[in-house]
């Protein structure tokens, strides 16, 4: 991994000190300064790979004209001394890629940059390379080997793909498999989120600019498109891009050639175009947010990240890849799972994904008592869930746990039996008619799961 250098900007503390020694041992040189005003003059005459931006309320006004201006150039890290939600969003805009909260951590700091410079520092600490490509995808269910199969069919041709799925299904995953699978594996693999970055911004982001091209664009920078020349560029949330944007995208597209802003000089570049979106795009071009020649030209090769409770025979599975990585991370000795939080966690309909799967396992990991994961580790939203709560007709694969049957069909008609009520105002002959069974059968089944009259009478 090559030795990086960093500009750290804001007040010094003895816990950042320490950190960034850390920092200086894996990764390379820190050049601290007390404010933008002395950074913006260190940068006119050095170069750094990446800046860490602390307190950034403390620092006045300044403080964020200088980190658009620096956040079009360089990786950006913003460290909340005291964080709020509006900061949060102030430097999101601005253009900075994390944003770590007080107290800060040796992890965290670590991670930030590695997500920078994904795949360089693979291996660092773990006794050899990490995972690429599909076997970086955990997953074993008859929907996921439907996406591998589909992977190695058009890893090696040049075709641009268009990945749908939901937020949290892995497609970031999914491009790198494309990529690393494929003949440009050797070359660099370059995510852009056009949701996260400023519309303002993202053009410099995707074409570079010309030093002087526009305010605080300090020195020429190389776009992403120069920058994956040999490689894959991989566009997340395509449908958040501007339709300028999308205009000069489909240029790119046909034509692999383009000029940076401020530039006159047409570069030309090697690359394939990896898009992902979350949204249907078939619904934005009919009603007139994404360009039609644009979505012809991206969804040559559609590909479906499933959503996970379409893949539940992989939750297993999953908690137990993210028990061992949040073991070496967090630096704990978790086991496993008892049986009746992992019923909880198999059967939780899971609407944020994988991702919202891997926060839960970090948070019970952390916050767990012994060597073991229970129920009591559980987050409230699972907790005051019944095991059975996944209907009959939801169940789309069953886990290679199995699952209690007679748990799962009593919750079924449980459901159809509060939805008889709810229909017929609890009138119980005329929702046991909907249900073609006798009064009494209707009333002990009532009493049998406790169900009683909302007092409001609805």
């Amino acid at each position: 991994m090559p030795k990086r250098s960093f500009l750290t900007v804001g007040p010094t503390t003895a816990n950042l000190a320490e950190l960034f020694k850390k920092i200086e041992k894996k990764w390379g040189s820190v050049t601290w300064l007390p404010t933008p005003e002395a950074a913006a003059g260190w940068l006119e005459g050095n170069s750094c790979d990446a800046v860490f931006f602390h307190a950034p309320a403390a620092l006045g006004g300044n403080a964020v004209v200088f980190l658009e201006g620096v956040a079009a150039d360089l990786p950006c890290v913003v460290l909340a001394g005291q964080p709020s939600v509006s900061e949060a969003m102030v430097v999101a805009r601005a253009g900075a890629g994390e944003y770590i909260e007080a107290p800060f951590a040796w992890g965290a700091l670590d991670a930030a940059l590695g997500r920078f410079w994904a795949g360089e520092e693979a291996g660092a600490g773990t006794g050899g390379e990490q995972p690429r490509g599909c076997s970086a995808i955990v997953g074993k269910s008859d929907r996921m080997a439907k996406v591998f199969s589909l992977i190695k069919k058009v890893c090696d041709t040049d075709t641009t793909v268009l990945i749908r799925g939901e937020s949290g299904t892995g497609k970031e995953l999914v491009a790198q498999a494309l990529h690393y699978e494929g003949a440009r594996r050797n070359g660099p693999f370059i995510a852009v989120n056009c949701g996260a970055i400023p519309g303002e911004l993202l053009e410099s982001e995707l074409f570079g600019h010309e030093k002087g091209a526009f305010t605080h664009a300090i020195r020429t920078r190389m776009g992403r498109f120069e920058l994956a020349h040999g490689g894959t560029v991989f566009l997340d949330e395509i449908s958040e891009m501007s339709p300028m944007l999308q205009v000069k995208l489909l240029r790119v597209l046909q034509e692999r050639k383009f000029e940076r802003i401020g530039g006159t000089r047409t570069i030309k570049s090697d690359f394939r175009v990896v898009a992902a979106t979350n949204r249907d795009l078939d619904q934005e071009v009919a009603e007139g947010r994404f360009r039609e020649d644009l979505y012809y030209r991206l969804n040559v090769i559609p590909i479906e990240a499933p959503p996970l409770r379409e893949r539940k025979g992989d939750i297993a599975l999953l908690i137990d890849y993210f028990i061992d990585k949040f073991n070496r991370v967090r630096q704990k000795k978790i086991s496993g799972v008892a049986p009746a939080a992992m019923r909880q966690l198999l059967h939780y309909p899971w609407p944020g994904n994988v991702r919202e799967l891997e926060n839960t396992v970090e948070r019970m990991v952390i916050l767990a008592a012994g060597r073991e994961l229970t129920a009591e580790d559980l987050p409230d939203r699972l907790r005051g869930t019944r095991p059975a709560a996944t209907a009959a007709q939801d169940v789309h694969e069953i886990p290679g746990e199995g699952f209690f049957l007679n748990e799962v069909v009593a919750d079924f008609e449980k459901r159809l039996i509060v939805q008889a009520l709810d229909q017929t105002a609890w009138v119980r002959n005329r929702a046991a008619k909907l249900l073609n069974v006798n009064r009494t059968t209707l009333i002990e089944k009532m009493k049998r799961f406790g169900l009683m009259q909302p007092e409001s009478g609805v």
